[in-house]
């Protein structure tokens, strides 16, 4: 693999959910985005708030719940949300949680 690409074969192999806490670790850093896994063990959460920059988030595989500007949502492999930056929002782990999380260029 040269520096022109990032390849993974498994994205979800890469963050093996925690006994207990949050895991995160950037994948991928460049000028347009920013890759960032999240594992998260059941009952972990991430309380409400905000980014600067515009996200999406892609869960990958377990379940939880998703508070974004006042709406709740259940998560599931595949869920998937874009918001624009300083949109409030929450997650909960209802079983071990594991998501990415795509920063973009505002």
């Amino acid at each position: 693999m040269d520096e022109s690409y990032a390849f993974l074969p498994n994205l979800v192999a890469e963050a093996e959910p925690p006994r207990r806490g949050i895991h995160s670790q950037t994948i991928t850093k460049a000028d347009s985005f920013e890759l960032v896994l999240f594992a998260m063990a059941p009952g972990e959460e991430l309380s409400e708030h905000t980014s600067a920059r515009p996200a999406i988030v892609h869960v990958l595989s377990g379940e939880g719940e998703l508070t974004v500007a006042g709406d709740h949502y259940p998560l599931e492999r595949d869920a998937w949300l874009h918001m624009q930056a300083g949109t409030p929002h929450a997650i909960v782990a209802r079983g071990a949680l594991v998501f990415a999380l795509y920063l973009l260029k505002d």
